[in-house]
């Protein structure tokens, strides 16, 4: 564990257009404050990339440098990258978010879930969060086991009356509905490599190829979970009470699997060679921002179209009982498989047709259309926030400081 690393203003790399001085400063003033060991941050606008920026080590121990090509693990920031990946899928027929999850995988349909729609898992209101058994590590890697496993599962709630983040299960949900949905058979991270990654030169993985140079891949610096009752006042205490109870909803939802519960472990390879398209996507800030870029202004390079991305820029059709998370134990806009603008968690970017999704830690990645950003933080240094104040400083300087629309909370 690395509490504090002071960074020389010499491991900054990088750069940003004209204009965007402001937002090199707040990446500078992060690296420079001990809150970070290592980091990266870039914007496209209107297709093109105008700030480039990463710093600090890769690895805080070794202090191995961050590169230009580092990557790193960006936890539930894939869940957004996987949920473009469905986005491609309906532009192109092969889904629809108001199909019954049952039309593409009639199994599903079992122990009540025979009415769920695409959209209502998207929008975590399935009642499906925590999976009963857990699953092994051996079930990850065998998908028919776990398409049984999944399909079996009976909703926590009624679907549609209230939501609770799948933060791990929902890429598997989507998983399952690309591998069915596709004419190839392919799985999440296959259709996305080949689809959308290839195509836009994308260096992000989910499911870390072995052709990948592991001395490129961040070494994550984690909290442990005694230090998470040191951070009530940053965290939702509910959801950190939550997190000890083993047999609440909160800490079930939040396991990965049997005996795995520290993110420590996603600095292992077996966790990072399989695909969790919901929490162990790995690669470059300069990525996401693009893929987000691509989609803010159109994407017509991955083939999405105007009537998907207007979908994704619609209000979020909210639970019938209202936006508490039944999860998180705050209240959440949730559509399509993106968190929206929030004035409760979060209200990022110019307006309520942004969408994206944060990563635990603090990594965060989203569209902003109206100003045609794609944006992307990443950083190997865990924090305890829901909202970052790292990233969040990081958001106010591009949004509030350079292209002077709302503040970001």
């Amino acid at each position: 564990m690395v509490s504090k690393v002071k960074v020389s203003p010499d491991l900054m790399g990088g750069d940003v257009d004209e204009g965007y001085g402001k937002v090199a400063d707040a990446f500078r003033r992060n690296l420079s404050s001990g809150q970070e060991v290592g980091a990266a941050f870039a914007v496209y606008r209107d297709g093109r990339k105008v700030v480039d920026l990463w710093g600090g080590f890769r690895n805080g121990i070794t202090q191995a440098p961050w590169e230009q090509d580092t990557l790193v693990t960006v936890f539930s920031t894939t869940k957004g990258v996987a949920s473009l990946a469905v986005a491609v899928a309906v532009s192109r027929g092969l889904l629809s978010y108001d199909a019954k999850v049952a039309d593409y995988w009639p199994g599903f349909a079992q122990a009540g879930k025979d009415a769920i729609t695409v959209r209502q898992l998207l929008a975590h209101q399935a009642g499906l969060s925590a999976l009963k058994p857990p699953l092994t590590l051996n079930d990850l890697a065998e998908p028919p086991r776990m398409s049984a496993k999944l399909a079996a599962q009976a909703p926590a709630w009624t679907p549609g009356t209230r939501h609770g983040y799948h933060g791990i299960t929902l890429g598997w949900y989507e998983g399952e509905l690309i591998r069915r949905a596709d004419p190839a058979g392919r799985t999440l991270g296959r259709f996305f490599a080949e689809e959308i990654a290839e195509p836009l030169g994308l260096d992000f993985y989910i499911g870390l190829p072995t052709s990948v140079n592991r001395d490129r891949v961040a070494q994550l610096h984690v909290f442990s979970r005694a230090k998470l009752l040191l951070h009530l006042r940053t965290l939702p205490p509910a959801l950190v009470l939550g997190l000890f109870n083993p047999f609440g909803l909160t800490a079930r939802s939040l396991t990965i699997a049997k005996g795995i519960k520290d993110p420590e472990i996603f600095n292992r390879d077996e966790l990072r060679v399989i695909e969790m398209p919901a929490g162990n996507g790995t690669g470059t800030a300069r990525s996401i921002a693009k893929l987000y870029g691509s989609a803010a202004t159109g994407g017509s390079e991955i083939g999405l179209t105007p009537s998907t991305l207007d979908a994704l820029k619609e209000p979020a059709i909210p639970p019938t009982n209202g936006l508490r998370d039944k999860v998180l134990h705050v209240d959440m806009i949730f559509s399509l498989g993106f968190c929206k603008p929030n004035p409760e968690m979060a209200v990022f970017g110019s307006s309520a047709k942004a969408f994206g999704t944060p990563g635990a830690g603090g990594s965060f990645g989203f569209a902003d259309p109206d100003t045609g950003i794609g944006y992307a933080y990443v950083m190997n240094k865990m924090g305890f926030h829901l909202v970052d104040p790292r990233e969040r400083g990081l958001r106010n300087a591009l949004f509030h400081d350079v292209l002077g629309t709302r503040p970001q909370t």
